[in-house]
């Protein structure tokens, strides 16, 4: 059963305690999207640093449809913001491997926005004396559904051990707005829900990894490759060293 105000308070603590050892006195900054998963970050990082400590990163790609649910977290949490918009950079991108004369995958024009997101939290998060807060989850994580060195990245993860499901939980019991929490998740880079894209449900995906059952044998087999083809993502860089001794 998924205590939702102790796993609460133990984030919080966590956030608390990681920032004493890697960046004390610093602030956490993240993109917020307007999704669950950035504003819950946003709050757990509230509660535990304070508002003052806590920067947005709004980064439209040109016009973003759903931008007024950022301005409603950012507002809603009193934190300070910015916003910058990434098309100009996309597009000027974009045009020079097109000049380069390399035939551009539409999956590359895809994973191009949130790499460069990432990028430019980076480039904040160093003029603000910050860290970065990535806002994968479990679920995600489990299956790969993120960008390499896109929202994949970060200097810290509050949400890596929990579900879609339990990260609901935890922006409920946080008093976030519902319509946030309960937001339709998508990538917000290709029109389809996030849902759509990987073929189940995330109750579906949230009930297999916390119990092993999925009464599907075709979804279990999905989740299953999902899982095997991107566990690369979530482990260090190999690297070789021809001096066993500094392994």
């Amino acid at each position: 059963m998924f205590n939702t105000e102790k796993v609460t308070a133990e984030v919080i603590d966590w956030i608390k305690n990681w920032f004493e050892v890697n960046g004390k006195g610093c602030n956490a900054v993240l993109g917020i999207s307007g999704g669950k998963d950035s504003s819950i970050v946003a709050a757990l990082c509230v509660e535990a640093l304070g508002k003052d400590r806590v920067y947005g990163i709004l980064m439209p790609n040109g016009v973003q449809s759903d931008i007024d649910d950022a301005l409603q977290l950012v507002n809603h949490l009193g934190i300070k913001y910015y916003i910058c918009n990434i098309k100009e950079g996309y597009d000027a991108t974009v045009q020079s491997l097109l000049d380069s004369g390399i035939e551009i995958s539409e999956q590359t024009k895809i994973n191009l926005a949130p790499r460069l997101r990432m990028t430019t939290v980076y480039a904040f998060s160093q003029s603000l004396n910050g860290r970065v807060a990535n806002t994968c989850n479990l679920s995600e994580d489990f299956v790969g559904y993120s960008t390499r060195y896109g929202d994949a990245a970060g200097d810290f993860s509050p949400l890596a051990g929990l579900t879609v499901q339990e990260v609901k939980e935890v922006g409920k019991y946080l008093g976030l707005p519902i319509n946030l929490v309960d937001k339709v998740p998508s990538d917000g880079l290709c029109g389809s829900t996030d849902e759509d894209k990987l073929g189940f449900t995330y109750a579906v995906l949230d009930k297999y990894i916390r119990t092993g059952v999925c009464e599907d044998e075709k979804t279990k087999a999905r989740i299953d490759y999902l899982n095997k083809l991107n566990a690369f993502k979530l482990k260090p860089i190999p690297g070789y060293f021809p001096d066993k001794s500094l392994l």
